[in-house]
């Protein structure tokens, strides 16, 4: 064949490539700002170690226990290191592949006059084969396994400042209940001073028993809550060692919850937040894994161009195959590509098209997920903040109507029933102090995780 013929046969064959249908056109429309406007917002920096911005020092070495020890997270590095090493094996079909045989044989044989006889051959023999990569589709295959170990990698990310922001958030509950129950057991004593002094008017004949039932039916319930409480903060805290990668255990505690303030909220525009979050880094890294993928499979019907080279040393006696032996050798180049296959590397390429697809709209729910849960964590501060401020002046309330009611039931102008009304709200918006402090502190924890926890592509 010559040379003309053989380019038109190859260029013909190049025509016969798998058609790809285009992607679908985006929908994606990042917004200018967020809904939520937030006062006393920091710079736009988030840092990548933001649990110590609440200044607790036993918060902030649960986390690192977290990150050092999780089971969960140990499984996703070690994911990591597969798929490391996987693109090492794509990049191996770039490179010439060697090999080395030796086969030396012994025989026993019949002669043309039927007489025996016995042969020894020495062989050795190195075989080395290259494919060029002519059209692109081993570096295809590298490229994808390289965007896949890349996800991967953005999936770790993701699941440290997940485990992170877990952590923080169960050990801010923690505190949380640990003050509740602080506050239950003072209660408990105040609840105790009310029915002894509501069983000594009894006794001397100047209230009823009713009160007196009434007092005791109060404590009992104060005392009820105490059990639930340390209930909580045991599997609390055995939630938390599972966590550290620890058995179930005590957890060491820090700042007081009242001490314990929430950092400045980090500014930031909704175009930055792409930048920010691992998982939407690694749904880009999956639809460029799925790109690579798709012009390999379509390459297929491309012909491959592969040369073999194979040489080699033999003789009958060992002596002589170290000294004088005979050389053999061959070279050959191939050029191979399909015929038909009946339309399946086209179903193929089809099959991965739609993968494609289903990429780039996983990508773009991943993003408007991000939008929605950082919008909503700033929406939660500013509403939470806006809470605290009318329980405070709840609180205030509630305290002047229990001094009110005190003074009116030790003098006799009032009923038990007006202190026990009294104490019941002060002690619901003591707990509601307690719980939006809380809820405030974990929102903070909650903004962070949506804004990326300080992770960013460029750092990678």
């Amino acid at each position: 064949m010559s040379r003309t013929a053989l380019l038109g046969a190859t260029l013909l064959l190049a025509g016969c490539a798998a058609t790809v249908a285009p992607p679908p056109p985006s929908t994606l429309q990042v917004p200018t700002a967020w809904r939520t406007a937030v006062e006393g917002q920091g710079s736009g920096e988030v840092a990548r170690e933001w649990w110590q911005s609440f200044g607790d020092p036993a918060l902030t070495a649960l986390v690192t226990k977290a990150l050092q020890n999780n089971g969960d997270l140990r499984v996703a590095r070690a994911r990591v290191q597969q798929y490391r090493a996987l693109v090492g094996v794509a990049a191996a079909g770039q490179q010439a592949n060697v090999s080395v045989d030796t086969a030396p044989t012994r025989a026993r044989q019949l002669a043309w006059n039927g007489v025996p006889y016995v042969t020894n051959i020495y062989q050795a023999e190195f075989q080395a084969s290259y494919e060029v990569d002519m059209w692109g589709r081993l570096a295809a295959l590298t490229d994808a396994a390289t965007a896949t170990w890349q996800s991967e990698q953005a999936n770790a990310d993701a699941a440290a400042l997940s485990i992170a922001a877990t952590v923080a958030s169960g050990y801010l509950n923690l505190r949380g209940l640990d003050a509740q129950l602080a506050l239950t057991e003072a209660t408990l004593k105040l609840r105790e001073q009310s029915r002894d002094l509501a069983q000594k008017q009894f006794d001397v004949g100047y209230s009823s028993r009713l009160e007196y039932l009434q007092a005791q039916a109060e404590y009992q319930t104060t005392a009820e809550t105490i059990p639930q409480l340390k209930r909580q903060i045991f599997e609390q805290e055995n939630a938390l060692s599972i966590l550290t990668g620890g058995n179930p255990g005590p957890i060491e505690r820090g700042i007081e919850l009242e001490a314990l303030q929430a950092p400045v909220v980090p500014a930031g525009l909704p175009s930055e937040l792409l930048r920010r979050r691992p998982d939407i880094a690694r749904a880009e890294y999956n639809l460029v894994a799925i790109n690579a993928n798709l012009q390999a499979t379509r390459d297929q019907l491309l012909p491959s161009f592969k040369l073999t080279a194979v040489g080699g040393v033999q003789n009958l006696k060992w002596h002589d195959l170290l000294n004088a032996p005979t050389a053999l050798w061959h070279l050959t180049g191939a050029v191979a590509a399909p015929v038909f296959e009946g339309d399946r590397i086209q179903h193929q390429t089809d099959a991965i098209a739609a993968q494609r697809d289903q990429t780039i709209y996983a990508y773009e729910s991943a993003v408007r997920s991000a939008f929605a849960e950082t919008d909503n964590s700033l929406g939660a501060i500013v509403r939470l903040r806006e809470q605290a401020i009318q329980n405070d002046a709840r609180r205030a309330t509630a305290a002047e109507t229990l001094r009110i009611a005190h003074n009116r039931y030790r003098n006799g102008y009032a009923s038990y029933l007006e202190e026990l009304d009294a104490q019941r709200t002060l002690f619901t918006a003591d707990v509601g102090r307690l719980q939006l402090k809380t809820r405030i502190l974990t929102a903070s924890v909650d903004l962070y995780r949506a804004m990326g926890g300080g992770w960013s592509a460029a750092a990678k």
